[in-house]
């Protein structure tokens, strides 16, 4: 590859750009080729860094940046299963063969060549380079063996150190992947607990900067207590769950989550914790008029759901005549209806019975659930790692954990049959004698 003049400075970035395609696009991988044509795309962006550098007055290294690269590509890469050891190295011998093609743009220029006018490195540069980190780990995740001669040819930039690429290839070829999910939990000492905050009593919070709270996440803590490792909650949303479950954001999903097939097909879902179903709520005054879907399946009704999730689900499935009402944030969805914002919200029996006990002027309005349904958590394809949930989980249950769990946070824990300690439970289906209903 030859370098870009100063006639193309700026506008190879540009084109550059173009050719990876959509910022933000998932690669479409082709083997060992597409990651090759990656690393090399991100190394000819390194005359672009230096001719910055060259124009600020600033050094090649940057220790400082340089761990913060570091540490990024280390957590993209156990997205995908590799080991924080084999990906740091791949990530410095990049950095070192980055700072190689500086040097010799530098010692060109300062020989008297003229450097092109580059782009602005925080702004324009250091983002597409943070973008082609994280879609080369990708890549590497489904590239297969890799050839040298291919990767030669390939990642030819000018000013490239033959060494310096000799040991990329190296680090690339030794990238490795542990064995499954429970073996990385175990070596890095962090479980990662993917929560959307937003669904009480599970999983919630004020606001993005708190530390979610809820039975889902004492659970967490639980679980990682049996592991014996560290809990880092990651934010995640209804309608990015499943997405970030294929991103690798997150070992297990746990805020409430109900048991589907849709999910099941693209992850594992542990033994149920909780049955309910889903019903209805509505202000007090008016609870009465909805005890059935037919009373709310209307053209004047207003139905309000928060995207992305099985209460939309649910929705778009039954109701076809009532008026849908989008409500982004789960955490004021109760608030907003108690405010007028919509006639009547269907969600889950234990949402009902949590949000009529903390607000009077909401009512469940249905005696009966709707549908069954069962929480559970929701983890990556991983039969080692879904093992041991399910004990921990299978135990959990049996000792009493799990329903004093519930209990803490006011709730009336209600078990699948084939999980109940004794046949004093209460039927699942059967709505609480205690919960306020309005007069029917």
């Amino acid at each position: 590859m030859t370098h870009r003049t100063a006639l193309n400075g700026a506008l190879g970035l540009v084109l550059t750009l173009a050719l990876l395609g959509p910022v933000g696009a998932s690669p479409v991988t082709d083997g060992p080729e597409e990651l090759y044509r990656l690393i090399d795309a991100r190394l000819e962006l390194m005359d672009e860094v230096a001719a910055f550098k060259w124009q600020s007055g600033l050094p090649v290294e940057d220790r400082e940046r340089e761990a913060v690269v570091l540490e990024q590509a280390v957590t993209d890469a156990l997205h995908f299963g590799f080991t924080p050891e084999t990906s740091r190295a791949f990530f410095e011998a990049q950095i070192e063969a980055a700072k190689s093609i500086q040097r010799h743009w530098l010692e060109r220029w300062q020989a008297g060549e003229e450097p092109p006018q580059a782009a602005d490195l925080n702004e324009a540069i250091r983002p597409e380079l943070s973008r082609l980190g994280s879609r080369i780990i990708a890549a590497a995740a489904s590239a297969g063996a890799v050839d040298r001669e291919r990767f030669e040819a390939a990642v030819a930039v000018t000013g490239l150190d033959p060494g310096a690429r000799e040991q990329v290839f190296a680090a690339l070829e030794g990238l490795k992947r542990f064995e499954h999910r429970l073996q990385q939990i175990l070596e890095t000492r962090v479980l990662r607990v993917g929560t959307t905050g937003d669904y009480a009593p599970f999983s919630h919070r004020g606001d993005a900067t708190e530390t979610p709270r809820g039975i889902d996440i004492d659970l967490a803590r639980r679980l990682a207590d049996a592991l014996e490792v560290d809990v880092a909650f990651v934010e995640t949303s209804w309608p990015t769950l499943l997405d970030d479950l294929a991103a690798g954001r997150f070992d297990i999903a746990m805020s409430g989550v109900s048991r589907t097939l849709d999910r099941q097909r693209v992850g594992y879902l542990s033994v149920p914790y909780y049955v309910g179903g889903k019903t209805a709520i509505a202000r007090c005054g008016e609870a009465a008029r909805f005890g059935s879907l037919e009373g709310i399946d209307r053209p004047a009704v207003r139905v309000i759901v928060n995207p992305g999730g099985t209460n939309e689900a649910f929705v778009d499935a039954h109701l076809h005549r009532a008026r849908k009402v989008l409500h982004q944030d789960n955490r004021t969805i109760f608030d907003a209806l108690a405010a007028g914002a919509a006639d009547v919200m269907i969600t889950d029996r234990v949402e009902v019975e949590l949000q009529t006990a903390r607000n009077p002027e909401l009512c469940a309005a249905a005696p009966e659930n709707f549908t069954y349904q069962e929480k559970a958590y929701l983890m990556p394809q991983d039969t080692p790692w879904k093992e041991f949930v399910n004990t921990w989980l299978e135990l959990a249950i049996a000792d009493g954990t799990v329903a004093a769990v519930f209990r803490d946070h006011g709730v009336e824990p209600r078990l699948p049959d084939s999980a109940r300690p004794d046949s004093a439970r209460p039927d699942a289906a059967r709505p609480d004698a205690a919960r306020r209903t309005a007069p029917q």
